[in-house]
Parts: structure tokens; sequence; C-alpha cells
């Protein structure tokens, strides 16, 4: 697949990447006990720094990688061509024993690791839970059985944590996830499918469970019927004119099951990107299956906004989190 996109996907995409700048550039005015980056060498500098740990010892699951062209002023901070992926480290000063895998969104086009990733670890480490921010691969970027690629490195993220938990001083038992947009989706993806067999074991830990305890879903990206969902992620996830069985099996809230873990919403109302359906439809398909599910539905604060604008009520998000995660950490 090339870098040219439908109109409609084009026109969704562009919507995407200006609300995620916006939230950026709101962050640069950001106060630091919210712990959003006040520039490029802010986020960067920590990302860099922090411990990486590959997913996969060889080649990964699937093969076809081919790299495409990066446009000219790609940020730095949205990652593409990725081939081998791995997660980041950050260790909190005081741990809790809890730790967490966020999942950056970026439409299965990029990885937003600054909003999505620097900025949420240093929110949840401050709370003193262990944060390792994923780089998935991308579907578009010419992977053989491209729908299951991202999903196969969430599964094997999580068994890896928790095959290394006491190397971090975690409980194997609590370890919690936060996805983003698209990465909200693969995080839903991994709520519901995270005992799909997506790949041959390579080790003694995929021989663990890749179930969280828990986990929350901003802005996610849920259905991949078009008109409700986000046609640009879509468009990287299955490619053009998706068989109805792809949709089926990608839209996540088709599959919550008794077995579904509890699940915690965070949307703005006035999103221009992903409507908020995608999380009503979470939420639907939640209460209907009784699991437990709790959802906060802003009235403004658009799309990207990471872990939010302080002062503003979307902003509270992971405190509320925070609070709500304990009710289901016994």
């Amino acid at each position: 697949m090339t870098e040219e996109v439908s109109a409609h996907g084009g026109l969704a995409r562009r919507r995407f990447l200006a609300a995620s700048v916006g939230g950026l550039v709101a962050a640069a005015g950001a106060s630091r006990s919210i712990a959003q980056p006040t520039g490029l060498a802010d986020a960067m500098g920590p990302w860099n720094a922090a411990a990486k740990i590959p997913l996969w010892s060889g080649a990964a699951p699937n093969g076809g990688f081919r790299q495409l062209r990066l446009p000219p002023d790609s940020p730095p901070f949205f990652l593409r061509n990725i081939e081998q992926p791995y997660l980041r480290v950050f260790r909190p000063d005081v741990p809790n024993g809890r730790s967490l895998l966020s999942i950056p969104g970026g439409a299965y086009t990029f990885v937003s690791i600054a909003n999505e990733g620097v900025d949420v670890a240093r929110a949840m480490t401050a709370l003193g839970y262990t944060v390792f921010v994923l780089v998935y691969r991308l579907p578009g970027e010419g992977w053989n059985g491209r729908e299951d690629v991202a999903l196969q490195d969430a599964q094997r993220a999580m068994r890896l944590i928790r095959a290394r938990s006491a190397e971090f001083g975690c409980d194997p038992e609590q370890i919690y996830t936060v996805g983003f947009s698209a990465g909200g989706h693969l995080a839903a993806s991994l709520e519901t499918g995270f005992d799909e067999q997506l790949y041959q074991a390579r080790d003694a830990a995929d021989g663990l469970s890749a179930k969280p305890r828990a986990g929350a879903l901003v802005y996610p990206v849920i259905s991949q019927t078009e008109g409700i969902g986000h046609a640009e992620s879509t468009l990287r996830l299955l490619g053009e004119n998706p068989a109805m069985l792809s949709i089926v099996r990608r839209s996540p809230d088709l599959h919550v099951t008794a077995d579904t873990p509890p699940t915690f919403l965070v949307h703005a109302m006035d999103d221009p990107a992903v409507p908020i359906e995608n999380s009503l439809l979470m939420m639907g398909a939640l209460r209907g299956a009784r699991r437990p599910v709790e959802a906060h539905f802003f009235e403004s604060g658009g799309h990207g906004f990471g872990v939010g604008t302080p002062g503003q009520p979307h902003g509270a998000w992971v405190s509320l989190f925070s609070k709500w995660i304990e009710s289901h950490a016994g």
C-alpha cells in the first residue's frame, strides 16, 4: 500500500493529525505537576533514556515488512517504519507494585509517543506505577496478516511484562492497560482477544496469560463500520475494501464476553476525529455482558489530549483512573 489514501480517509487523517498536534501544542504550556512535555527535547530525552525491551528474539511474526518513505515534515515523536517492536520502561521513585502497559495511538499510521507515551509515563510513575510504553508494528507497512500484527505485539508485551514482573518489583497479577485512539482499539482488542492464538510460542513467556487485570480506553476507535469508526485507522488496519469477516473480527465491541476485564472509558463529546459513539458502543457491550465499566464523557477536549489539559475537566481522568484501579486491585 502506498501513502495515498481515499478522499474520506485523507480527511479523517488530516483531522486526526490536527487534533494530535493540537494536543501537543496545548501541552507546551502545561503544568509540570500534570507531567506534559514543554518541548521536543522534554519528550524525546526521557524517551531515549528509558530502558528498551525488544518484543521478539529474531524476526517478528508474519513477515513482509516494507519500509515506507516518510513525509519530510514527519515529527520524530510520530514513530513509523517499525520492523522490530519494543517496550520502553519508565520506573517510579516509589513503586506501588503495579504495572501499566500504555498503548499510544496514531491511526495505525504512526505511534504517538509524546502525548500518549512520555506524558502518560510521567503521570503514572508519579503515582507509583511501572509504565511500559508499547511501540507496535503498523499494519500498513507491508506485513502479512496485517490485521493481526499489532495484536500479536500487544499480547507478547503483556506476556513479557508478566514474565519479568519480579525484575521490576511488580505483581504479575496487577498489570493494567491504557490505550489511546487507534491504540485504544488495540487495547480493546487485547481485552477481548487476549487468548486468540495468533503466533507460535517463542519461549516460556508465551505460556503466560496476556489478559490485563483491567484497562482504560481513551478516545478509542472501536467500530470498523464506515461512519462510526475512524476511516484512516480502518484503512491501515484492514486495507482497501475489507471483507465483512475482517470488519467483524476487528470490532472489539462485538467480542465482549464474561471474561473481558473491567474497563474505564474516557472520551470528549466534541472529538472531531473519533466519534463518541465508539465508546458508547463499547460501554453498551460491556453492560450487556454484565462486565464492570466506568465511563467519563467530557463536554470538550477534542482528540489527542493525552493526559489532559490542566484546569479543564478532561484533565482529571488520570486521577479518576487511578482511583478506579484501586477499586479493582483487591
